[in-house]
């Protein structure tokens, strides 16, 4: 039976042939360069593992484990904390190595882990479970969160660990790869996308379209629907209701596929925008504080005319200006709501309004004016992307910003810097807060300055775009 390590349950949960395939590595796969998120994350994540053991090293007697024998020794002589302990249970070939093992006053230990994450997710907890097992311990597992709490795994998710045993051996043991499909969000940070995305597009595979999941995939075969081609020609009240695929959902599958075969949009309403002045409106936040709060860096603009010089901005250095970048950016709204009664503040997707009700809560500004102008049903705040989703069926694999605007047939609009995004910004900002040099730090704020312009400007794009429609 095959070696399973307690930490591949993070390429498992992302995808099954993604797990095997790092054991059996396909052939024709290039190494491109690290993605820069995915570098900063781990990175990071150690900076966090560092601190959590500077701090118990501080209090206790604290030894680094080399092996599994010299883990074995360090407990039976009853140190502290063993660093890195190396834990292998040779009769189910399970192996883990907990950050860290806390000696208890039983004499026994209790396994914890230092995790970027803010709350306790099904990967934190099943590792934590694992790593239980192999110490056949009683006690709950204990997690060091990236908020600076600490959270405890019990017997919770024992249930989940042996299901997840389970299939990772079957997989681990099968001669083929596993199925799998395609999904907008896993696929396109997984190492294997080149090798995967070219046959889900030759098999014309329907989890390539919006809306479509995965798990729709073996009700779709029962009725006799295996590709996008017959899914386009099917008539959606014939189609059997089937999980997660159900209902307008059906209608919806259909018409995706048509516009994947034909490129054509399908317009299912009369596209309605709200009347008044317009002012596009865009976030970049940093995920990454340590506090379990983002912090909302750069609150972007374009104001009338829409020229490139028409961008406006609150921006601030650091965490510790995060409240006064919160009040410019109400007094900077409030300036236009005077210059414009029938102001209306024009976003992509939710994130915006959930900021914003988030920096209400965490400075106690509920009951604010400007903030309950802001997030009432009559306020300025409007999604256009729900406008789209409720009105348009486009030809792109998924609704967000750049998959719409970015498409030659429908938008066109292009980002001066092609490869900028929104994990992009994140990596930025970290390099300009650990930036000395003031012009490469005025160098790197000019560059997510642009990046977040291009997306107001985008969204004006598609306004004008929309407005043709």
């Amino acid at each position: 039976m095959p070696l399973l390590n307690a930490s591949d349950i993070v390429p498992l949960s992302h995808c099954p042939r993604r797990f095997w395939y790092d054991r059996n590595q396909p052939p024709g796969l290039t190494e491109g360069d690290p993605d820069p998120f995915e570098a900063l994350i781990m990175e990071l994540g150690l900076d966090h593992e560092e601190t959590v053991k500077n701090k118990l090293s501080a209090k206790h007697d604290l030894v680094e484990a080399e092996s599994v024998e010299h883990t074995k020794a360090l407990m039976e002589d009853g140190v502290d904390v063993i660093y890195q302990a190396q834990l292998l249970d040779r009769k189910n070939q399970l192996f883990g190595k907990p950050d860290f093992l806390l000696h208890q006053e039983d004499g026994t230990y209790q396994a914890a882990d230092a995790k970027l994450a803010q709350s306790i997710n099904s990967k934190i907890g099943i590792q934590l479970a694992f790593y239980r097992r192999l110490l056949g311990s009683k006690h709950d597992g204990l997690v060091y969160l990236g908020t600076g709490l600490t959270e405890t795994v019990g017997d919770k998710y024992n249930v989940k660990l042996d299901r997840y045993i389970d299939t990772a051996h079957t997989i681990l043991l099968a001669t083929e790869r596993p199925e799998a499909h395609y999904g907008e969000t896993k696929c396109a940070s997984c190492p294997y996308y080149n090798i995967c995305q070219p046959e889900f597009v030759e098999a014309e595979d329907p989890s390539l379209l919006y809306g479509v999941d995965g798990r729709s995939l073996a009700g779709l075969r029962d009725a006799g629907l295996e590709t996008i081609s017959q899914l386009a020609k099917a008539d959606s009240k014939d189609i059997p209701d089937i999980p997660h695929l159900k209902g307008a959902r059906k209608e919806k599958a259909v018409l995706q596929a048509k516009a994947w075969k034909t490129g054509a949009l399908t317009k299912l309403n009369e596209i309605i925008l709200p009347e008044g002045t317009w002012v596009h409106f865009d976030i970049e936040a940093n995920p990454q504080t340590g506090g379990g709060h983002q912090h909302v860096y750069l609150w972007g603009f374009l104001l009338p005319p829409y020229a490139k010089s028409d961008f406006d901005y609150v921006w601030t250095d650091s965490i510790e200006e995060d409240k006064a970048g919160w009040l410019a950016f109400l007094a900077k709204v409030e300036t236009y709501r005077e210059r414009w009664p029938d102001l209306k503040l024009i976003h992509f997707a939710n994130y915006e309004r959930d900021q914003i009700k988030t920096y209400a809560k965490k400075y106690e500004m509920t009951e604010n004016q400007t903030v309950t102008w802001l997030l009432g049903s009559d306020g300025p705040l409007y999604d256009i992307q729900k406008a789209i989703k409720a009105n348009l069926v486009l030809p792109v694999s998924g609704y967000g910003l750049k998959n719409i605007c970015k498409h030659p047939d429908l938008v066109n609009f292009q980002w001066e810097d092609d490869g900028s995004g929104s994990q992009w910004s994140v990596v930025q900002f970290i390099n300009f807060l650990n930036a000395s040099d003031p012009s490469e730090k005025e160098a790197l704020k000019n560059s997510i300055l642009t990046y977040n312009r291009d997306d107001v400007r985008a969204t004006r794009a598609l306004e004008e775009w929309l407005r043709r429609l």
